[in-house]
């Protein structure tokens, strides 16, 4: 379907869902869905990853000076609901079913699993191998500068604990096909090895320095916590478990800054979906204070305002590229 095409018909679908207040709307451009606003009230229609365009959202709404914002989507709008909870700024989120919608119920978050205690005898070897291990729900993998180069998984066909060596989940099957005698230690010390050289200041562009850059900066913020005026920073899972390797997802540390407990959470590119993000990073950890890190080119003015709109307290802070 042609974009404009596709444009118009979003906006008729929202205009219909709100029904005979519409009438003197004025509706707006949103990429991700429609928009449009209704006296001093925003409404936004969510088509595209609506679990990922809530800050997108309330952007739209911040823009216009709206008192409040209904958000309307047709699917994880308990994700919505949960995140949209923590503002303070009067969001209501609507599950929309055909040509109706009712009011979204919040979805707790995720109970994150233990790694079991056989995952875990692995630690020792991803460590002497110059990695970081890094545990997330469930998951113990090992990271260099950010990037999961293994990962210890559960043999599918014997059951067998073993470590799997290589750069996401292709590059791990193609790697045991073929170095698959190897001994362990050796084989992640020649990758971690490999991989480093790649993700160093000054490196020159290569793919594996474009992977993971929000963990590229987690990473440099653990080696150097000072940056952001913590005594120290380590890693902490995501309030939901990333999907892949490859899409830009933010990460989070849990840091002490001048004794309190601080979630850092780190991303790339222009995303304005982080603070929502922060917000579960906050509840998952049981923690009230949020800092958001991001390259000095994404931090954007508009993140300020939606930082600005939150209950917990959030603050964006833009730095340097590390690489």
């Amino acid at each position: 379907m042609e974009p404009e095409r596709r444009t118009q018909l979003l906006a008729m679908k929202l205009k219909a869902l709100i029904g005979a207040a519409a009438a003197g709307g004025e509706p707006g451009q949103f990429g991700a869905g429609a928009a449009m606003m209704v006296g001093t009230h925003a409404w936004v229609l969510l088509e595209q990853q609506p679990e990922r365009n809530l800050g997108a959202a309330v952007a739209w709404a911040l823009r216009r000076d709206a008192v409040g914002l209904t958000v309307l989507a047709d699917r994880n709008t308990g994700v919505l609901a949960r995140r949209a909870a923590g503002f303070a700024f009067a969001i209501e989120v609507r599950h929309v079913e055909g040509n109706t919608h009712v009011l979204a119920a919040s979805e707790p978050l995720p109970v994150a699993a233990e790694v079991p205690a056989a995952h875990r005898e692995w630690a020792d070897t991803i460590v002497a191998a110059g990695a970081m291990p890094v545990e997330e729900h469930g998951v113990l993998a090992g990271e260099t500068r950010g990037l999961e180069v293994c990962r210890v998984v559960d043999d599918a066909d014997t059951g067998a604990v073993r470590l799997d060596v290589g750069v996401g989940a292709h590059d791990r099957e193609t790697f045991q096909l073929l170095h698959g005698d190897k001994p362990k230690l050796a084989a992640l010390t020649d990758v971690v090895q490999s991989v480093a050289a790649h993700r160093t200041p000054g490196a020159t562009r290569h793919p594996l320095n474009l992977l993971a850059q929000e963990r590229l900066l987690r990473a440099h913020l653990i080696d150097h916590p000072a940056l952001v005026g913590a005594q120290s920073l380590a890693p902490a899972p995501p309030p939901v478990p990333r999907p892949n390797l490859k899409d830009a997802i933010p990460c989070v540390a849990l840091a002490d800054i001048d004794g309190r407990r601080v979630a850092v959470v780190c991303s790339s590119g222009v995303d304005l979906d982080v603070v929502p993000f922060a917000i579960d990073a906050c509840s998952a950890l049981g923690v009230h204070e949020a800092l958001i890190v991001v390259p000095e080119r994404d931090a954007l003015p508009i993140q300020h305002r939606i930082a600005a709109a939150a209950q917990a307290t959030i603050t964006v802070l833009g730095l340097d590229a590390v690489a």
